[in-house]
């Protein structure tokens, strides 16, 4: 579970965004920080003991920062209003699919997948949901994944409105090849963030999400 604490400084730092205010506010960012860090390693230590991909994880590497690139962006807040976690072999900035914890009041949730693949990646990964679509159909219609995610993220942000090349609408994958991130998400509430069932509703998550994880991977590496 998180501390209260932690959710009320993002609260706080939504309606603050300011190097001015933060500065002044460094102590309960540095407590909060802390206390995302240390749930997200005790998740990399229970979720490493079933999948050895993570095993010599630290939460360092996985945690992003709170400054925001706001080079090429309208929005000149410099801080992010949330804590994130990519759990990956690799770290956060690792090219294969893992694990994910959004930490963001009214807007947190759990889950992971491949975000957003260079398109080598993506054609790798492609083409395996495409040889073995009857396998990735069990994976993501597996009543562990199902009852945790009900099924794949297909917005439109993340979806072709016509096939790649080399594939066409008879295909019977043809939804998931369209795909351009492969991502499952199941939404957390601000209660979820400070109950004490918190750890294992994320690792019970990441559980659920191993299976489609692993076999992305195979494909990258393939």
């Amino acid at each position: 579970m998180l501390q209260s604490a932690t959710i009320k400084f993002l609260k706080d730092l939504t309606r603050n965004n300011t190097k001015e205010w933060f500065d002044a506010n460094r102590k309960a960012y540095d407590n909060a920080k802390a206390d995302f860090l240390q749930l997200v390693q005790q998740i990399i230590d229970i979720h490493a003991k079933k999948d050895e991909d993570l095993a010599s994880l630290l939460a360092k590497d996985c945690v992003f920062r709170i400054n925001r690139d706001v080079r090429f962006s309208k929005d000149k807040s410099p801080y992010k209003n949330n804590f994130g976690a990519s759990i990956n072999r690799g770290g956060k900035k690792s090219i294969y699919a893992g694990y994910y914890f959004h930490c963001q009041p009214g807007e947190s949730f759990v889950g992971g997948g491949l975000w957003m693949p260079m398109p080598n990646e993506l054609k790798k990964v492609r083409q395996e949901v495409d040889y073995c679509f009857d396998e990735f159909g069990k994976i993501i219609s597996n009543k562990k994944f199902t009852g945790v995610y009900k099924e794949l993220y297909k917005g439109g942000d993340v979806s072709l409105s016509r096939p790649p090349k080399g594939y066409d609408d008879t295909n019977p994958a043809i939804e998931f090849i369209k795909l351009k991130s492969y991502l499952a998400m199941q939404p957390l509430t601000d209660a979820d963030l400070t109950d004490k069932g918190l750890l294992k509703k994320i690792t019970s998550a990441f559980d659920a999400l191993q299976p489609m994880v692993k076999f992305i991977n195979r494909g990258i590496e393939g």
